[in-house]
């Protein structure tokens, strides 16, 4: 489903929502198709956020696209503190 269409759906609410189609321009990423999972009120959307998993998020369909800031992984450097002792 388009997200224009969700937008009607739910008016002015959170959505669960799962990306089913996206492209990626600019490290961002614009999701085209969606699969509504689920309504959420307002309450209860950071808690369903944190719960989600993989390509599900919780949109709100006041947003007129869906588009994600894309993150390069920061890999964590270990350190030996033996390594510079001298």
């Amino acid at each position: 489903m388009k997200w224009a269409e969700v937008r009607q759906l739910y008016p002015n609410q959170f959505v669960k929502v799962k990306a089913l189609s996206s492209h990626i321009e600019n490290d961002q990423e614009f999701i085209e198709e969606v699969a509504v999972i689920k309504p959420v009120p307002d309450e209860l959307a950071t808690k369903e956020l944190l719960k989600s998993k993989g390509d599900e998020l919780v949109y709100h369909t006041a947003h007129e696209n869906i588009i994600l800031e894309v993150r390069q992984d920061v890999g964590l450097r270990r350190f030996d503190y033996n390594e510079n002792q001298i």
